[in-house]
């Protein structure tokens, strides 16, 4: 059976209309070609509280896999980490470390990875790139973290 997924693009310009949601498209396009069934797809604005509050929304009740993408550099309205933080109940930091060291850039990017009862959060970066380099550096350890967090037993 395969994992489901959900996806949360944070930004300003596409939740105003301004801009395409490139990253949540590629993102979408992988997760489906790694076998998962893509149940979600959602789009706010920048800031800890949006972020907080679409996260809390999509997590709870929700078995699976809930990527953000944007909102984790350095800009001033990138809050992604901070919102996430507020509602994480554990943090998985290898995650965010190995995400982190998959292109030149990673280390600029905030993000975090964690789980809120038997969801699991990973901040992606905003760029298309960013993002699937990420994405692509922890994929393969997905399936057994997921399965984890469903009940199942350690292999």
């Amino acid at each position: 059976m395969p994992h489901h997924a959900k996806i949360l693009t944070v930004s300003d310009g596409v939740a105003e209309g301004t801009r395409d949601d490139r990253s949540g498209a590629v993102l979408a396009e992988r997760l489906v070609e790694a076998g998962y069934r893509l149940v979600e797809r959602r789009v706010v604005g920048d800031g800890t509280t949006s972020v907080a509050t679409a996260l809390v929304d999509l997590a709870d009740g929700f078995t699976g896999l809930l990527v953000t993408t944007g909102g984790t550099g350095f800009g001033p309205r990138d809050l992604t980490p901070e919102g996430t933080r507020t509602v994480l109940e554990r943090e998985a930091p290898g995650l965010a470390e190995a995400m982190r060291r998959a292109s030149p850039l990673g280390p600029l990017s905030r993000g975090l990875a964690g789980t809120r009862g038997s969801c699991l959060v990973l901040n992606l970066p905003g760029s298309p790139r960013g993002a699937l380099e990420s994405l692509d550096a922890v994929l393969e350890l997905l399936p057994h973290a997921l399965d984890l967090l469903a009940g199942g037993r350690p292999h």
